[in-house]
């Protein structure tokens, strides 16, 4: 197997206005096949990562002002959002952002945008039903009128219609029923699995996100904290009680929260 990351994050600062700086240096890679989960508060940096990795950061005045994006060993430095999808990265954004006005399956077609053989399109379409049969069973009704369950499913369908060979996934459990959050990540892993896409997961739920990730990296106030394999950052007490909002004995406490702010876990 190829040894270059698919995707790699390195030592990227990020700001705001040419004032805020949202990101202090970090870095992170995701393998080829690899689900690899993005962790940390709101307001940690998750989304601006994210966003570095799409190249929508202009869009929102920002920029990536050190440090390098490489996809698949290419810096990603001067290509522009349409580019980055036509390479095979698409990003479904925080809150999903369906158009409202739009059928299910309009929604789903708009993800084909950089496409030419529609016809390979359709056939894409329903290969994306057959992961999501609720959304197949909506396919006619504005996307408006759709759960919050269904509008992600909607938002992963759209993406995996531009044949992504990574997918940026943005807080997949905000918003939605605790059922759902488990049926989404359970298509997250059948196509990560059968169809080869490789996913990096930014998400508050650590304790999901884990479940289904290969590795993880926990990020506070713009860096890396923690990093490692699913395994051990679920076997941490530190990230049990953090961010997982459990003690040593397994009971909800947050009395030393601000401890473990000033006492910072160390690299894994």
């Amino acid at each position: 197997m190829d040894s270059t990351p698919l995707l790699s994050i390195n030592n990227i600062e990020v700001t705001y206005n040419r004032v805020v700086l949202a990101l202090r240096g970090i870095s992170l890679q995701v393998m080829e096949g690899e689900i690899v989960s993005l962790l940390g508060a709101n307001g940690a940096g998750k989304t601006t990562s994210l966003k570095a990795c799409s190249n929508l950061l202009p869009a929102e005045r920002g920029q990536v002002t050190k440090g390098s994006i490489e996809f698949m060993g290419e810096d990603t430095q001067d290509l522009s959002a349409y580019d980055m999808v036509k390479h095979g990265v698409a990003q479904v954004l925080e809150g999903r952002h369906c158009f409202a006005h739009l059928t299910v399956e309009e929604n789903l077609m708009t993800g084909s945008f950089i496409r030419d053989n529609r016809a390979e399109a359709k056939k894409d379409l329903e290969l994306v039903y057959e992961y999501f049969p609720r959304i197949k069973v909506r396919r006619r009704s504005h996307a408006g009128f759709t759960s919050g369950g269904e509008q992600q499913m909607i938002a992963i369908g759209r993406a995996l219609m531009s044949r992504p060979k990574l997918v940026l996934l943005d807080e997949p459990s905000m918003g939605i029923a605790p059922q759902l959050v488990e049926e989404v990540f359970e298509i997250v892993k059948n196509l990560n699995r059968k169809e080869g896409v490789s996913f990096l997961v930014a998400e508050q739920n650590a304790m999901i996100a884990l479940r289904y990730a290969t590795k993880g990296y926990v990020v506070e106030n713009g860096r890396v904290m923690l990093r490692g394999s699913a395994e051990e950052l679920l076997g941490r007490s530190d990230v049990k009680e953090l961010y997982l909002g459990t003690g040593a004995e397994g009971h909800g406490t947050f009395r030393n929260v601000k401890h473990y702010h000033r006492r910072r876990p160390s690299f894994a």
